[in-house]
């Protein structure tokens, strides 16, 4: 009987805990650094294939004679071929990088929070006698 009254105040222990890491923005934080680690990781991927697109064009522009930094039509439409994309790729890896330091603070922040950690005190004690059965 004893053991069934012990069995209830753990679940009631672990549903206060759920309860109280379910509350605010902290608890989306893993998710969102997740995520924004992943988008800015992209945009940098990104970043440097538009970079290295751009000097193929340049170089293969110059080829000719020709100057990538000239006043001309066909040389300035070489250089803003990847403006859009590159303005795009600047704006997401900001952001991205915004949202995992927002996260990162979050986690930081909530790291000591009652029920977040189980120190030895609050851990069950289980013996090898108890996982192998009768």
């Amino acid at each position: 009987m004893e053991e069934h009254g012990r069995e209830d105040s753990s679940g009631q222990r672990f549903a206060d805990q759920d309860d109280r890491s379910s509350r605010g923005p902290a608890r989306y934080a893993r998710a969102a650094l997740i995520a924004g680690s992943l988008v800015a990781v992209v945009c940098v991927a990104l970043l440097v294939i538009i970079f290295l697109l751009d000097s193929f064009n340049a170089t293969v522009y110059s080829v000719g004679g020709k100057d990538v930094r000239d006043a001309t039509e066909e040389a300035r439409a070489i250089r803003d071929s990847y403006s859009a994309a590159r303005l795009g790729g600047f704006i997401f890896l900001i952001a991205g990088a915004v949202l995992a330091a927002a996260a990162a603070v979050l986690l930081y922040r909530g790291r000591n929070a009652p029920g977040r950690n189980h120190g030895p005190d609050d851990a069950e004690d289980v013996e090898f006698d108890d996982l192998a059965g009768p």
